[in-house]
């Protein structure tokens, strides 16, 4: 398989970043500094992540919010352009969530949408919605933390002015950069679109005044801390948005939206698991697939786990029975070795 690569690749290499395979392109997984420490700065004061592999559907035209409302499960009523919204795309048939997208109400026109799937989702939810796939023509940094906005705003000084989950188009040295308070680390800050043949020296800019960069290992240990989901993991084939504790995703009293009839059937009758925290002793992390026990019989399985460089121990997303209390102790099954853990509340860092 041919990788795609991001404008920000140059960039990466000559940093020292370690690269890897992800939804179908070659991203920085991490730098020489290493992944605690890169999600530790995040987490005290900010860094940037090259997310250029997240999709970018263009959809504009008269019909346009009309094609988005009638497939998306939110409901885009309730925003307005400059604005962006948390939403799901579901299977028809089972209400599981084919993906997790952020969609971008371009301040500039009232009919035109950046709609942002994840990176392996992308012609999928274009074929859904319609629009064109402009991916290939940006990049998008995401810088995050407790002072990201302080610090973009030495370089783009309007990012200043962007709230959380607003969207505006900024003039940076003559190019138009589209920047959105959203992110996917459990931090405050903006995530910068900017057209390709501008990525590098945006890069540079936002380097030069004290961002470091981070790769995609402390982004996923950073979003697992914040407990947002991961499609593959707590959400995909077979998971619903109820399941995943995300029922507010969706706007039940739309008329219509792609998968609605299966989503109120499982409303109604009640859902068979649920997904939950669960923080575990000591530094050995519990991974995606291993079994959640308790008094010796299975009662679920881990969608995520890893070392929580906050909490100083392992945490962990899984799915186990509805009527599962917080606190309740369990064990996870890691390659046959018995991990103590208990029912945790989520997120387990938080602000």
């Amino acid at each position: 398989m041919t990788l795609a690569h991001s404008p920000l690749d140059a960039e990466h290499r000559a940093l020292g970043a370690t690269m890897v395979e992800f939804g179908g392109w070659e991203m920085p997984i991490a730098y020489p500094s290493g992944t605690i420490e890169e999600h530790l700065a995040c987490r005290h004061r900010a860094v940037m992540f090259d997310v250029s592999h997240l999709g970018t559907v263009r959809v504009e035209g008269p019909d346009a919010f009309e094609r988005l409302q009638s497939t998306l499960t939110n409901d885009l009523d309730k925003i307005a352009p400059g604005r962006a919204q948390y939403t799901h795309l579901l299977d028809a048939d089972d209400a599981s969530v084919v993906d997790d997208i952020i969609v971008w109400w371009r301040p500039d026109d009232t009919d035109a949408f950046d709609v942002m799937p994840n990176a392996s989702n992308t012609s999928g939810v274009r074929d859904a919605i319609g629009g064109v796939d402009t991916t290939r023509e940006r990049a998008v940094i995401a810088v995050q933390g407790p002072d990201a906005k302080a610090l973009v705003s030495t370089v783009l000084p309007e990012a200043d002015d962007v709230r959380r989950f607003h969207v505006a188009v900024c003039d940076w040295n003559g190019v138009g950069c589209t920047v959105a308070g959203t992110g996917y680390t459990g931090e405050a800050g903006v995530e910068i679109a900017v057209p390709a043949d501008a990525a590098t020296d945006l890069w540079r800019a936002l380097g030069a005044a004290g961002i470091p960069p981070a790769g995609l290992g402390a982004r996923d240990t950073l979003r697992l801390e914040a407990a947002l989901p991961l499609h593959g993991h707590e959400l995909g084939s077979g998971i619903t948005s109820l399941q995943a504790g995300l029922g507010w995703v969706v706007a039940w009293n739309k008329p219509r939206f792609v998968g609605r009839e299966a989503a109120i059937a499982e409303r109604d009758r009640g859902i068979h698991r649920r997904l939950v925290g669960i923080e575990t002793e000591g530094r050995r992390p519990a991974r995606a697939g291993c079994a959640i026990v308790i008094d010796g019989t299975p009662i679920g399985e881990v969608t995520s786990g890893n070392f929580s460089p906050v909490l100083g121990h392992g945490i962990a997303l899984g799915f186990v029975p509805p009527d599962t209390a917080e606190g309740t102790a369990v064990t996870i099954d890691v390659r046959g070795k018995e991990l103590p853990g208990r029912v945790a509340s989520t997120p387990f860092v938080g602000r």
